[in-house]
């Protein structure tokens, strides 16, 4: 079926029923759940090598692993099987349902009084979870494979760093040289002028509008305005230290340079914009067909896009990738030579309910993970994910997630993470709305995120 069949297909199916769910990473987590009637292409798993030592003392223990990252639901499952069959511990994979708040879920769970043996959570919720209901997992020896990826509460770690996801603005490289009609080298382009004079010859090349801007407020309010508190220094602490001082009126936001440079960026997608006319009513699905079909050549996105690219008949075969945030025209400035890339699934282990044979058995599947060769490999080629630990081998097969990969290999990724409250993405992300859709200025929207922080 080509590309064009496909992309009418879609609107066709959109024209015909009304999709209610929100699309997109909503709460850190990427669009639509697996489909269990889904045929899609399984990269085989060699099974023949396992030295892992499973306690045979733990089999026919039961615990219960809460989702929050819905796409891998059904590859958790298949992870749960293999396990289950090799160490005879069965482990339920929960989903957070679509449109719930996973910290709502947990802390719902833990009053009803049956939380889950493990937890799939943001940083932000392992934090303000983990001292009261936690395990302690500072102990484990799989921290010394994820030593710069781990998450500490005073000192101490409480979680198991699942994955590595990174954002950026992705580019369909084939998309840009059949426009332009030569090689594209993304490390060619090293700051904000240059990415707009390379959007102005896509424009003269006849591509009108080159970006797709998704209009989501989690997409807004926690992937983009993100970068004003994670672009500091680009470290987690420096993050902290930026809101706290947005909080306590240290920092005034006319003044702060990362904000402007940061709206300074996102008025050139804006003025980029395929959806310019409309903004607000831009289709999440819609800009992934866009940019698979060369109608534009770039997304702002994570590498959770690419369930959505591959749905827009997108080939693990092509070339994409990702280009910074460029926030300025400093050539070493980081922001504009590297690709944010952070831990950002946690796993919390229950240190409150579950009993000492249910921890010993969670413990057992996390070290499964990281040290078994079947684990390692399900971890990267079922579930797709991006590994935090070193020890292992494998890299992924989507083109998005082994550029992030290939960014954090090499040193191009700056690892910070905001932490910020639950409600911050829905509130500044419907700021970012009306500043996106020219219904405020610069000075409201600064009022906006002061006013937000003042209520912390």
């Amino acid at each position: 079926m080509t590309r064009k069949m496909m992309r009418f297909l879609t609107l066709l199916f959109m024209s015909v029923f009304v999709v209610t769910a929100l699309t997109g990473c909503r709460f850190g987590f990427a669009s639509d759940p697996d489909d269990p009637n889904a045929v899609t292409e399984q990269v085989p798993i060699d099974t023949s090598v396992d030295t892992f030592p499973y306690d045979s003392g733990l089999a026919g223990t039961d615990i219960v692993l809460l989702n929050t990252k819905a796409e891998i639901q059904v590859a958790l499952e298949e992870m749960a099987q293999v396990f289950e069959e090799r160490s005879g511990v069965h482990v339920e994979v929960m989903p957070v349902m679509d449109g719930e708040s996973p910290y709502t879920k947990v802390v719902s769970l833990y009053n009803s009084g049956n939380p889950p043996t493990l937890s799939i959570l943001d940083t932000t919720d392992v934090i303000a979870l983990a001292q009261e209901k936690a395990e302690e997992l500072g102990g484990e020896a799989w921290t010394a494979e994820a030593e710069e990826y781990l998450t500490k509460v005073d000192g101490v770690v409480y979680s198991f760093p699942l994955c590595i996801e990174g954002r950026g603005i992705i580019y369909n490289k084939a998309v840009i040289e059949n426009a332009l009609k030569e090689e594209f080298d993304p490390s060619a382009v090293k700051t904000q002028e240059d990415f707009v004079t390379l959007l102005d010859r896509l424009v003269q090349a006849g591509i009108e509008k080159p970006v797709s801007m998704a209009k989501e407020d989690w997409s807004l309010g926690a992937h983009q305005l993100q970068y004003i508190y994670e672009t500091y220094d680009g470290t987690s602490e420096g993050t902290q230290k930026v809101i706290e001082g947005i909080k306590n009126g240290e920092i005034q936001l006319s003044e702060y340079q990362r904000l402007n440079e940061f709206l300074n960026m996102f008025d050139i997608l804006k003025k980029y914009n395929v959806a310019w006319k409309d903004p607000l009513g831009a289709d999440y699905d819609e800009m992934a067909i866009d940019l698979a079909d060369g109608k534009t050549a770039f997304w702002f996105n994570g590498n959770w896009a690419w369930p959505n690219l591959s749905e827009a008949g997108a080939q693990s075969d092509e070339e994409y990738g990702f280009l910074p945030y460029f926030l300025n025209n400093d050539e070493s400035d980081f922001a504009n030579q590297m690709i944010q890339g952070s831990p950002s699934k946690q796993i919390m282990m229950d240190g409150r309910m579950a009993s000492e044979a249910q921890k010993a058995a969670a413990k057992e599947f996390l070290n499964w993970i990281v040290y078994s060769e079947v684990g390692q490999q399900m971890l990267v080629r079922t579930c797709n994910l991006i590994p935090p630990f070193k020890n292992n081998p494998y890299e992924p097969g989507d083109p998005l997630s082994r550029d992030i990969y290939e960014h954090v290999q090499t040193g191009r990724a700056f690892n910070a993470s905001a932490i910020v409250p639950n409600d911050h993405w829905s509130v500044l992300g419907g700021a970012m709305q009306k500043y996106l859709a020219d219904r405020c200025d610069r000075e409201e929207f600064m009022q906006s995120i002061t006013r937000y922080w003042k209520e912390q």
